[in-house]
């Protein structure tokens, strides 16, 4: 019996990278990569291909990025008479009339543990809310957005320090894994016990937006440190120092809230070679910043190179 299977996969950003190689390593074949067209991106605004695509291409695997998914696509797919179609990330909703060309079905990984965070941010929007776990899900592919009955899920706890971009790795190799044994099992026709989504549970992440990343003064200070780890390392919180942008990448809350009396929020404070910024509802610790035009920087660093002092502040 030939358990072989013919793979056509869908995705785009870094995150779906792992799947494919893990799936280009395994016992069966990728036929074809689907993934964006080349983008402008970056400071110069330089056409620039996907992750996948320079993937897909370090790997010798033929490669598809169509605008749309229409019909003379549609064609194209069916003459690679291909079994299992997997998707991660791809960005773009594959109708049915794709779907349906494949035997063995259409499998999605998904960096949520859904219905909780269908959409395009699941990682960060996890981050942000104070989600406990965090995790994978391998679904069905249908025509709506990460809509289908479940397959696997894989979870684990979120740290205190976790950020976007450390998890948006982890959650992409456990990712890969998942979808991997998921293949597997569907190659030696063994059965999968399918979960339907409550559909009473679902949340929607959004895409993340630049400006989500101002910083607000009026954020409970929680709340800004989760923003602080969801938006790490996009867009990031930044704000305005000596009328210039600052970003605040690490920060920890304050135990003794007379460190912001008799400020105002945004006030800076130097206290024990500690940086203080006062909040409306308190005050946070900052441990790593960015002022723009510079690398990174410790707050004893910033406190030296800056020389804080009364008067200071951060908008």
């Amino acid at each position: 019996m030939n358990n072989k299977l013919k793979i056509v996969f869908a995705g785009t950003p870094e995150f779906a990278v792992p799947t494919l190689n893990f799936l280009d390593k395994s016992s069966h074949e990728v036929v074809c990569v689907m993934t964006q067209p080349d983008r402008r991106s970056g400071r110069g605004m330089k056409i620039n291909p996907s992750p996948i695509k320079k993937a897909a291409q370090d790997r010798g695997l033929y490669i598809m990025q169509p605008e749309s998914l229409d019909t003379n696509i549609m064609e194209n797919i069916k003459d690679l008479n291909a079994d299992i179609l997997i998707v991660a990330a791809y960005g773009l909703i594959i109708p049915n009339s794709i779907l349906n060309l494949f035997s063995k079905g259409c499998f999605n990984v998904h960096a949520s543990l859904l219905p909780r965070w269908r959409g395009a941010a699941p990682i960060h929007r996890a981050i942000e809310s104070g989600d406990t776990h965090i995790g994978v899900t391998i679904m069905k592919v249908v025509e709506r957005l990460d809509a289908g009955p479940m397959a696997k899920k894989a979870s684990i706890k979120l740290l205190e320090k976790s950020t976007t971009g450390d998890m948006t790795q982890h959650m992409a190799i456990m990712g890969a894994e998942l979808m991997l044994d998921t293949v597997e099992t569907i190659a030696l026709c063994q059965p999968i016990d399918w979960v339907v989504q409550n559909e009473d549970e679902v949340t929607y992440a959004k895409k993340i937006t630049k400006a989500e990343g101002k910083l607000n003064l009026n954020d409970e200070p929680n709340a800004l440190i989760r923003k602080i780890k969801a938006f790490n390392p996009y867009p990031g919180i930044h704000g305005l120092f000596r009328e210039k942008g600052l970003k605040i990448w690490d920060a920890q809350l304050i135990n003794d809230i007379k460190l912001v009396k008799d400020l105002k929020p945004g006030d800076l404070k130097v206290e024990e070679k500690r940086v203080i910024l006062c909040l409306s509802l308190g005050g946070l610790e900052l441990t790593e910043v960015q002022p723009e035009g510079t690398k990174k920087m410790k707050a004893a660093d910033f406190i030296t190179n800056y020389k804080i002092n009364e008067g200071d502040r951060i908008s």
